[in-house]
């Protein structure tokens, strides 16, 4: 495939208006499926299932078989749409969408059409550097998953060039709400940061209810991100593509701002946009041709004969509305507040993605102070060299047993940071890992002044100018005493010692 042409990102901007539009798919974490009284591989308990076990025969679309609607489903809708500051419709119904998909079982899939179950809504999204955008919401319907293709003998793991493809049901059926905005316009060159920050408070919002894992990378939260640039001072909107496959916050931002690029190339160059699909390639950081977008008449909805309107009481809508947690902005004002931390300190924990896991260490027990220390700083370094997620690593109730070790002089900073790697590593606890290596700080004075006494003795020189009242030559006689304690002592009751003992 020909590498595509970019323009430079500042010039796109200078000949084009880009404007916006998200899809993101929410994955709910319900005990069992959609319309199926299968088990959900969205949920914790299941998802280490095998292939095509969590399948039941409406989610194969077996002849005979009818759907029955998931209440725990709808009312997690319910409360996602009231979060997302929309209207909850007093009736809305099914319909089924039709199309062809090796993964769809029924040819055809159970969603909303015309009659969302919440709709008209907006939500709040702040910038990295605290810029507040409002995001304008024009639905959230509840529809089913497909199942998951797997293309096996080619090279990109896509179906071009496959041998085969393997298909698995477990996720056909799964309880879905999907995220529509309205167009979006005014972003101009914080575009693809809007689009960052948009699916990031999308995340928190659905985490902060309960209601979905919201993971990305497992396929829990999946953004399709609507692009189009209108020539300034032009009244028509330009064709759009849509990039799927995007699933990291990074990846969101990223893949935004190529096609910005590639889009304002092929336009001053007097071509035309493909309204398309287009697949995200983490790999290259580039998008490639998927296949013609439709539009919604070509899916020839009709409304679900199998399937009642939702027409949830109004005592409902209102008990689920008291329930909302706090908006993310709100919440983070609040946490910055309560923790003493500055604008900058804060801005660390939130761009790291930390906010959740911070909040945890410190109601487990630690300062603000030293759970951002931890997570902001040795943890995070230990991710990226892993390329792993920081969270992953380490569970706040481990840095907080850390923390204490430190705390209670059992370790230094130093020899925490290597039981840091043990924890990691899969040695233990913090103190099965100080027991397992020995790593605790040698608190035996008598260990430390015969170390220290070989130390003076080694260095004469340096013994006659601590006893001339030059202290700070002490560092000499420290770092060797250090050395031959393996760093496993105490460096201030090191240097209280060496003073004791050259005084004498």
């Amino acid at each position: 495939m020909a590498t595509a042409k970019l323009m430079d990102f500042d010039k796109a901007l200078e000949l084009f208006e880009p404007v916006l539009g998200f899809e993101v798919h929410v994955e709910l974490n319900t005990n069992t499926k959609m319309f199926s009284d299968a088990p959900n591989p969205a949920n914790e308990a299941y998802h280490a299932a095998a292939p095509n076990t969590l399948i039941a025969p409406v989610d194969l679309g077996l002849p005979g078989s009818l759907p029955v609607v998931n209440e725990t489903a709808i009312r997690s809708s319910i409360s996602l749409g009231l979060a997302l500051g929309c209207s909850i419709a007093p009736s809305s119904r099914f319909a089924r969408k039709n199309y062809f998909y090796p993964d769809l079982g029924k040819n055809y899939q159970i969603s909303q059409y015309d009659e969302p179950i919440a709709f008209e809504g907006e939500v709040e999204v702040e910038l990295e550097d605290g810029t507040i955008v409002q995001i304008p919401i024009e639905r959230a319907h509840m529809e089913e998953d497909a199942g998951k293709l797997t293309h096996m003998g080619g090279s990109t793991g896509r179906i071009q060039g496959a041998e085969y493809s393997l298909v698995d049901y477990n996720r056909a059926g799964v309880p879905l709400v999907e995220i529509v905005t309205k167009v979006i316009f005014g972003t101009e060159h914080r575009a693809p940061e809007v689009a960052k920050a948009y699916v990031a408070t999308i995340r928190d919002i659905v985490r902060s209810l309960g209601i979905s894992e919201a993971r990305l990378e497992r396929g829990n939260l999946r953004c399709d991100a609507n692009i189009s640039l209108r020539p300034r001072g032009q009244e028509k909107l330009g064709t759009r593509t849509e990039t799927k496959n995007v699933n990291s916050m990074r990846s969101v931002e990223r893949a935004v701002r190529y096609e910005i690029q590639r889009q304002a190339q092929i336009l001053a160059d007097g071509g035309t946009i493909t309204q398309e699909t287009r697949h995200w390639h983490e790999d290259t950081g580039t998008t490639s041709p998927g296949r013609p977008k439709s539009d919604a008449d070509d899916y020839r909805y009709f409304p679900e004969p199998d399937l009642v309107p939702v027409e949830p009481a109004a005592e409902l809508i209102e008990e689920l509305r008291a329930q909302l947690p706090e908006q993310p902005v709100a919440r983070r004002r609040r946490l910055m507040g309560e923790w003493g931390f500055t604008d900058l300190e804060f801005q660390d924990v939130r761009n790291g993605g930390l906010l959740e896991v911070v909040e945890a260490t410190i109601s487990a027990g630690a300062t603000p102070a030293t759970a951002r220390k931890w997570w902001t700083g040795e943890i995070s370094r230990l991710a990226n060299t892993q390329e792993k997620d920081a969270t992953e690593l380490i569970s706040p109730e481990n840095v907080v047993a850390l923390q204490k070790l430190v705390d209670a002089g059992t370790l230094t900073d130093k020899l925490a940071r290597q039981v840091l790697e043990g924890v990691i590593a899969g040695e233990g606890t913090p103190q099965e890992v100080v027991d397992g290596r020995g790593l605790a700080v040698v608190s035996d004075d008598g260990a430390l002044i015969a170390a220290i006494d070989e130390a003076l003795a080694a260095q004469p020189d340096v013994l006659a100018k601590i006893k001339d009242g030059k202290v700070q030559a002490a560092g000499a006689v420290i770092g060797a005493v250090m050395k031959a304690m393996k760093g496993q002592a105490d460096a201030a009751r090191v240097r209280e010692l060496v003073l004791e003992r050259a005084a004498q």
